[in-house]
């Protein structure tokens, strides 16, 4: 059937609102997020920004694109002083994200927010402000520079109805997956080993020593009661015990640097033992914070994410008295945490009459 003139006239303006329907700010917001980062002193500010900005990148992630950050830094800290600089010209001249004076500016240009600085030191103060913008985040490790304000992150955004989880790459590393799926039933024990170089004015598990820890949480899961730790300077070995008696272990490696790739999770399973071959990059972590924007649904809840810090939280309690376990209940209560954020009282499992004690004579 051919068209007329009236007919041609109304559907090519038809395809016109289509056209402009489908790059309407509203349609393009559903596409392409606005994100905006905080804290320009770590190398994830570039690796994220390379991965969500640059389509020719063969890890590219479609869906959001930063456009706005905020530098921070740490002076006192030269881990932070020495790079923040650094990333924020990269940001800027190649990536073209705008960078702000504050962060309440850059909550406003954005529809989500990523805390990436190094330091966990401001971190509280930095999610207090995104808090009250009311916009989605993800918080970088380590959650803070204690458990105390960890505790209060997870509370202040929880009153204000405000999304936001926390976690290490390694969680969704592919060879980590592979040793936590081995088996469908629960692992017996697991090991992991992994650098642990420490940071001032955190406790010394929580800046690099996370990525180790989590990764057993991976394998394990919840349910961890107590933690005992023995130390050197060069090495600290923290044994968790988890609810059935089964054991998690991080030998944490405090002289290996930055970015040193020597991490290993080995699973002890019911039939067989599971060893992890092969590591993975941020790719898959910032898929998952991708995602998380869109659906507003954590991949974590703040009783997963906080049991993983507790344990690093009593690793350093029993440190401090040269070896004694520590309950994970016990830090969490001291941190403020609420009963719904502990974990479960130790099941204790009544004696079998062949397991009684045989009686005194």
């Amino acid at each position: 059937m051919r068209l007329g003139p009236f007919n041609i006239h109304i559907s090519f303006a038809l395809v016109l609102t289509m056209a402009a329907g489908l790059f309407s700010p509203l349609s393009l917001m559903a596409d392409n997020l606005r994100i905006g980062i905080v804290g320009l002193d770590s190398s994830h500010s570039e690796q994220f920004t390379l991965r969500l900005n640059d389509p020719a990148n063969p890890n590219h992630i479609p869906g959001a694109r930063v456009i706005a950050a905020f530098a921070g830094g740490s002076p006192d800290l030269p881990e932070s002083a020495t790079r923040v600089e650094g990333f924020t010209t990269t940001l800027r001249d190649k990536y073209g994200v705008k960078i702000m004076p504050t962060i309440q500016e850059v909550c406003a240009a954005v529809d989500a927010v990523m805390i990436l600085s190094v330091d966990g030191r401001p971190h509280l103060d930095q999610a207090i402000s995104v808090i009250a913008s009311g916009k989605p985040f993800f918080l970088d490790k380590p959650v803070a520079a204690s458990l105390k304000d960890a505790v209060e992150i997870y509370q202040l955004a929880e009153k204000a109805k405000v999304p936001f989880f926390s976690a290490s790459a390694t969680r969704w590393w592919p060879g980590v997956i592979e040793v936590a799926t081995a088996d469908p039933l629960p692992a017996r024990s697991a090991l992991v080993y992994g650098p642990s170089p420490e940071l001032p004015f955190h406790p010394d598990l929580f800046f690099y020593g996370v990525h180790s820890v989590e990764a057993l949480f991976t394998v394990m899961g919840s349910g961890c009661l107590s933690v005992e730790r023995t130390s050197t300077p060069d090495t600290s070995v923290c044994t968790g015990t988890w609810q059935g008696g089964r054991l998690g272990t991080v030998h944490a490696l405090h002289t290996l640097p930055m970015g040193s790739t020597s991490y290993k999770l080995i699973r002890f399973g019911q039939e067989t033992i599971t060893e992890q071959k092969s590591q993975g990059d941020y790719t898959p972590l910032l898929r998952e914070i991708v995602k998380f924007f869109q659906t507003k649904q954590a991949p974590l809840t703040a009783k997963q994410t906080l049991e993983i810090y507790a344990f690093m939280e009593a690793a350093q309690e029993s440190k401090r008295q040269n070896g004694k376990a520590v309950q994970i209940r016990e830090v969490l209560t001291k941190a403020g945490a609420p009963e719904a954020w502990l974990p479960e009282l130790p099941v204790k499992t009544p004696l079998t009459p062949a397991s009684k004690p045989a009686p005194r004579k």
